[in-house]
């Protein structure tokens, strides 16, 4: 139409235009000239990120840790000639869960392990029980001390007195200020010390029958059957090859409960792929689930871990729950 076709006179139009036309004008420049500087975040190499060399943990004996024993007030062990362990088991609690009586070792057993390595710096990660009173003020102290949380989760599912799973992390050349600010944040809570007295108990289940189902060789810890399992791959926390087992097993825990019959509380360590398949045989083999989650936060690959709970004959759910772990990539730890 003619009104369309009609010329404005408007100069802030024109000179619209004009403004238009230069910058394409200049574009071609642009795109030649050399980027602004910019800030980027500071980045910890990571065994994907093709950084630094990663770094290997290095065997240690008890001697080794003879400082941190004594800044924690508890003693270790070698495992894996790499990694000192300590079990913190939360005896003082009685916890029903599902109508169970859980006992310690089944599912409230505090661990932490500190690992050395070549670079003479020191991881700690570990698994901590607390109660729901304790868990603010414990959580505050870990991070008054630098030391860092990656988790927070249940193990099982309705249970009294009110019980959470911690994740703690760790990593400095100072493993002594590590164990003191551990030490400090378990002066919160009630968490006993080591037990003195020989807990050794005899396990009412069908054991051999329980292993070549499950194909593994378990042990006995204070009456608990347990049979783990550790991930055939290399993982790495950042820059940290963990030693096998370090943050990535499956284990399934047996308590005995007469005729037979056990409770189970366990979990299941995964990457991505793994999930579905698992958490579907888990639930054709009768067993509930409590938590899905990871553990770490920078672990390379990512890991996740099911929590899950099962009641009835311990032969029979073995048989069951052995597709579970055969959709993983897994083997007895040995």
């Amino acid at each position: 139409m003619a009104g369309d076709r009609q010329q404005t006179t408007d100069p802030r139009v024109g000179s619209s235009r004009r403004r238009v036309l230069a910058a394409g004008a200049l574009a071609p420049l642009l795109a030649a000239a050399p980027a602004p500087a910019r800030a980027h975040p500071a980045v910890l190499p990571t065994a994907s990120s093709g950084g630094s060399k990663l770094i290997d943990p290095v065997q240690t004996t008890r001697a080794d840790w003879k400082d941190v024993a004594k800044a924690l007030g508890r003693t270790g062990d070698i495992k894996r000639k790499m990694m000192y362990h300590i079990g913190l088991p939360r005896r003082d609690l009685r916890v029903v869960s599902q109508r169970i009586n859980v006992t310690a070792p089944l599912a409230l057993g505090s661990h932490v392990s500190f690992v050395r390595y070549a670079d003479d710096s020191t991881l700690l990660m570990g698994d901590v029980v607390v109660t729901e009173p304790e868990l603010q003020d414990f959580v505050d102290v870990l991070q008054e001390h630098g030391i860092g949380l990656t988790a927070l989760h249940k193990h099982l599912l309705s249970h009294r007195p009110d019980v959470w799973w911690v994740h703690v992390h760790g990593h400095g050349h100072d493993p002594v200020a590590l164990a003191r600010g551990l030490r400090a944040a378990f002066d919160c809570t009630a968490t006993p010390p080591p037990a003195t007295h020989d807990l050794a108990v005899k396990v009412h289940l069908d054991t051999a029958r329980i292993d070549r189902a499950l194909g593994a060789k378990g042990s006995v810890d204070e009456g608990i059957y347990k049979c783990v399992f550790v991930r055939r791959e290399r993982i790495t926390d950042h820059h940290l090859v963990l030693p096998p087992g370090l943050g990535s097993t499956s284990a399934l825990n047996f308590q005995a409960l007469g005729h037979g019959r056990a409770a189970i509380s366990a979990d299941c360590c995964m990457i991505a792929s793994e999930v579905q398949d698992v958490l579907r045989a888990l639930r054709r083999a009768g067993a509930k689930l409590v938590e899905l989650h990871n553990h770490g936060l920078t672990d390379s690959p990512r890991l996740f871990f099911v929590h899950f709970w099962a009641v009835g004959d311990a032969v029979r759910l073995a048989r069951a729950l052995r597709p579970a772990l055969d959709a993983t990539d897994v083997i007895p730890a040995g």
